[in-house]
């Protein structure tokens, strides 16, 4: 077995005398803020699951209250979007921030359509629960066999 020598480099790259410089730098590579992927929230986590009569969501939305929040659907598009205030008006230096502040959306295509009338929405200790009842074509129906 022989031996080549590899002419594949990879460019080096020295770390600045700022860590966090470099990691912020790091992230734009990556695409920007490990909080927001396409103009959504993904720090505000989500579960979509079904029930025999029911969708119901589930999302994490700590720090915020009902009239926080504004809840829309078209058609299958559900649609959650709201606003974490601000910090204070002081000025301050982070050095860790992991509290995604300002406005959040999430949009979320359903399986099945549901009964719009129907919703039921609750916050409460930071999980928004949203119930909504699916519509009667869209429910499984079992078939006797004969």
């Amino acid at each position: 077995m022989a031996l080549v020598r590899n002419t594949r480099t990879l460019p080096v790259r020295r770390f600045g005398l700022d860590p966090f410089d470099e990691f912020d730098r790091m992230l734009e590579e990556f695409g920007g803020s490990p909080f927001q992927r396409g103009g959504e929230w993904v720090s505000y986590p989500i579960d979509l699951y079904e029930t025999d009569s029911d969708l119901v969501l589930e999302m994490a939305v700590p720090g915020l209250r009902a009239e926080d929040l504004d809840i829309s659907i078209e058609g299958r598009q559900l649609s959650i979007r709201g606003k974490l205030p601000e910090a204070g008006e002081e000025e301050r230096r982070y050095w860790l921030q992991g509290i995604p502040r300002g406005d959040m959306s999430r949009t979320v295509k359903l399986p099945a359509a549901v009964e719009v009338d129907r919703i039921e929405a609750h916050v409460a200790d930071g999980m928004l629960r949203l119930s909504m009842p699916k519509l009667a074509e869209a429910k499984v129906h079992k078939i006797a066999i004969r």
